[in-house]
């Protein structure tokens, strides 16, 4: 008896009359409801968008499918492609067209008249069309930014430094970067910490083409960079000393500490490292294994110590495979023969191919032998 009416109230439960089943209903229908809603809004793609990017600019499908969905259903269709045609008829090609959209779709709702306002800015600077088109491709932010709140304002800033278009522009080819921060905020009191300092206006130019990111770094960063150059005891006049503080700004403590326990493994001491980096700074970002690997190539002549390596530091820097080790086996030889006196570990690796070859090479083509030079030391030497 009490199983029947168990199984009597189990049937109601589940009845399609139940008022729990109407409910459960009810609500995995909303459920469904708002998922597909869901799912329908992430995946919106404007048929317009699409058809235009498709056949009129050539767009893969998977890339013009990716962007119409990315710019969902824009107000004006017509818009993205008065910016898609303004760009193509400055110069951007497919490729570039389609670098811009995937990396930033919301360019296609610029206004374009504002676009035509930037792109006149850098016409006028000097930049050529391939110039242009390369620059907005690379840093599509540059089509979003204002032209009169932050692109003039910054090539204004750039040229006060300069001195000229021509200038502005070679830097601006070099790194787009300098349109895209708050010079104010980073260039400008970073020039002014280095002046300071000491170091020459026409270094820190040179160094800004050279190194242009560089000057962009935290004004803080740089004074500290500054002030542990101060004390290595580096003289702000010389060419090194911007290095010196290049490195020191991009060398964390840590990485500093592991550097200087991998020179003391190899038989520097401390004064050792320091006398090399005063020397050339960028020893810092040779490979540790790199240069044991020199240390050891050289030790095994002879004709050096770890001394001929810290008063020639420049020599941990040169390619191990292309110049130290043929020159090395040419001067072997030589010496061998009586026919020279060895250099200095300076010269050997500050020769330029030419000089080294109308000296130790050129005498004596029948001791060195002619096929070793052409191949094996003397790069482009017939």
């Amino acid at each position: 008896m009490m199983i029947t009416i168990v199984c009597k109230n189990l049937a109601c439960l589940f009845s399609k009359h139940s008022p729990l089943v109407c409910k459960s209903s009810v609500s995995s229908s909303l459920s469904r409801r708002f998922f597909s809603s869901l799912r329908e809004t992430q995946n919106v793609i404007c048929p317009r968008v699409y058809d235009m990017l498709l056949h009129k600019y050539h767009f893969p499908p998977e890339v013009a499918s990716r962007v119409a969905s990315d710019l969902g259903r824009p107000n004006s269709p017509e818009k993205a492609d008065s910016v898609l045609s303004f760009l193509k008829e400055i110069g951007c090609s497919t490729t570039q067209l389609q670098k811009i959209v995937i990396d930033r779709p919301r360019v296609l709702l610029q206004g374009v008249e504002g676009i035509k306002v930037k792109i006149k800015v850098f016409q006028d600077l000097g930049l050529s069309p391939e110039d242009i088109a390369r620059l907005v491709s690379s840093n599509q932010v540059i089509l979003i930014l204002g032209a009169k709140s932050k692109i003039i304002p910054s090539l204004s800033v750039l040229k006060g430094l300069l001195g000229s278009d021509y200038n502005v522009a070679r830097l601006i080819r070099k790194c787009a970067w300098f349109l895209c921060v708050d010079l104010k905020k980073t260039l400008v009191p970073n020039v002014e910490l280095l002046k300071n300092f000491g170091i020459p206006v026409e270094h820190i130019i040179c160094f800004l083409f050279s190194f242009p990111r560089f000057l962009l770094i935290k004004p803080d960063t740089m004074r500290k960079s500054i002030d542990k150059a101060k004390e290595m005891g580096f003289c702000p006049s010389s060419k090194i000393c911007i290095y010196a503080v290049r490195v020191i700004a991009f060398t964390s403590k840590g990485t500093w500490e592991v550097k200087l326990q991998s020179f003391r493994d190899m038989g520097f001491s401390d004064s050792d490292t320091l006398t090399m980096f005063k020397r050339f700074p960028t020893v810092f970002y040779v490979s540790m294994k790199k240069i044991d690997k020199l240390k050891q190539l050289l030790l095994a002549t002879g004709k050096f110590s770890i001394s001929s390596i810290v008063d020639s530091p420049a020599s941990l820097g040169c390619s191990i495979e292309n110049r130290l080790d043929p020159r090395l086996r040419i001067l072997g030889i030589l010496e061998s023969k009586n026919l020279i006196k060895w250099p200095s570990l300076g010269t050997i690796s500050a020769l330029t191919d030419n000089k080294f070859f109308e000296k130790f090479v050129k005498p004596y083509p029948n001791e060195v032998g002619k096929l070793f030079v052409t191949k094996s030391c003397i790069r482009d030497k017939k």
